[in-house]
């Protein structure tokens, strides 16, 4: 059986060139943490989880730094229960990815996020959002839901598929 286009792309970034993806990424870290993108880097993936190419649509790029789990240990005047030197994230880099990049824009909805690589110091994401109140998205039956205020920053709430796979739901 013939395999379209999706597919193809998607094989390609299972092995992705090395050395483009490290020039690309020597740009991206000297940009901000939140910008806009005009189109997915990932194509396929995006396709995946509900992008379409018309009005309402964003993609941003969200740079985030890595580790930062682990803090100096307290010298002196402690109880033993405060001297832990590890934390533990609560949520993922991904779902943060997604709140900054709704902070960011307030406006929009944020709809699924993807990892596009990561270096040494920071972890890449394109994060998926939506305009709930363009007249495009308010009209096409499969992304409507989205405009229900019931759905208002469904990020910060955990509602996200990254969310709720943090939590433990998926």
């Amino acid at each position: 059986m013939a395999k379209g286009m999706y597919h193809y792309i998607g094989q390609a970034w299972k092995k992705p060139d090395i050395k483009l993806l490290r020039e690309r990424m020597i740009e991206w870290r000297k940009e901000e943490s939140v910008v806009e993108v005009a189109k997915p880097l990932r194509l396929d993936r995006a396709r995946s989880l509900g992008y379409k190419a018309k009005k309402g649509y964003f993609v941003a790029r969200v740079k985030i730094i890595r580790g930062g789990k682990q803090r100096p240990r307290p010298k002196k005047r402690r109880k033993v229960g405060n001297l832990r030197v590890k934390k533990t994230l609560s949520i993922n880099y991904q779902t943060i990815a997604e709140q900054r990049a709704q902070k960011k824009y307030h406006n929009l909805e944020v709809l699924n996020s993807y990892n596009i690589g990561k270096d040494g110091i920071y972890a890449y994401y394109e994060v998926i959002m939506v305009d709930p109140q363009r007249p495009e998205i308010k009209n096409d039956p499969t992304i409507n839901w989205i405009c229900n205020p019931k759905n208002k920053k469904r990020v910060y709430r955990g509602l996200t598929s990254s969310a709720k796979k943090g939590r433990g739901l998926k």
